[in-house]
């Protein structure tokens, strides 16, 4: 089965969230990220009870869930100034693209000792605010040892993280490679290294930088994911 990356998740899931409720997005996951991982053993991801999608074996059980890595800001309230001079059909593009493949993920899914998952806490996270380049910043650094905002939530749910070895291996496998350059993330705007910059652009200029560089990446990794599940699935 070749991945159609033009697929809007939207229109299976009877206008509830399609990370939750699009059997075609559960599909795609599950055909893409079941695959060996870097060390040899295969994530085999299974439709189970209970859960999103589950891998039980020697390596470990983990049950993981959807999420979206493109957010448009568009409801977030504090946005609303931001976003009154932005063109409707602009937001429209956004989160049209925003509902494929390119611009989805796998996290693990389950309530540890009664904490946050890293879904919910990326999106809480006032320094994060939602942002795939700074989650994917915290990843990086949590590989190397490093603090970040999202130390502890990372911390929980490290066995995950583990399963790829280091932070190119877990960008490889999930076909992450357009927004690293040289082991560096590729920021949506501009980045301090304290995370003291403001997440959420504050001006509309800045939302349009973020806007775009954000499509970019959505769109070539739905290139990079199309063409990978050609070769894998058609044997080309």
């Amino acid at each position: 089965m070749i991945i159609d990356v033009t697929f809007d998740y939207r229109t299976d899931s009877n206008r509830k969230d399609p990370d939750l409720h699009s059997p075609t997005l559960r599909n795609h996951h599950q055909l893409l990220w079941s695959k060996p991982l870097p060390n040899g053993h295969v994530l085999t991801l299974e439709k189970t009870p209970g859960h999103y999608l589950f891998h039980s074996s020697g390596i470990g059980d983990f049950s993981l869930s959807s999420d979206t890595i493109s957010n448009s800001q568009r409801a977030r309230k504090s946005m609303k100034r931001v976003l009154e001079s932005i063109p409707s059909s602009d937001l429209d593009s956004f989160q049209s693209l925003g509902s494929t493949v390119g611009a989805r993920l796998l996290f693990p899914g389950k309530k540890i000792d009664n904490k946050l998952t890293i879904n919910v806490a990326r999106g809480l996270n006032s320094q994060i605010a939602d942002r795939f380049d700074l989650t994917l910043e915290c990843i990086r650094l949590q590989y190397l040892g490093a603090t970040n905002p999202l130390h502890s939530t990372l911390n929980t749910y490290w066995s995950f993280f583990e399963l790829f070895d280091d932070f190119e291996g877990y960008v490889k496998f999930f076909l992450l490679e357009d927004l690293v350059q040289n082991q560096e993330i590729k920021f949506f705007l501009p980045f301090a290294p304290d995370f003291s910059n403001q997440a959420l652009p504050s001006t509309p200029e800045e939302y349009v930088i973020y806007r775009e560089n954000t499509m970019r990446f959505v769109a070539a990794r739905n290139e990079r994911i199309a063409t990978w599940s050609l070769i894998s699935f058609s044997g080309e």
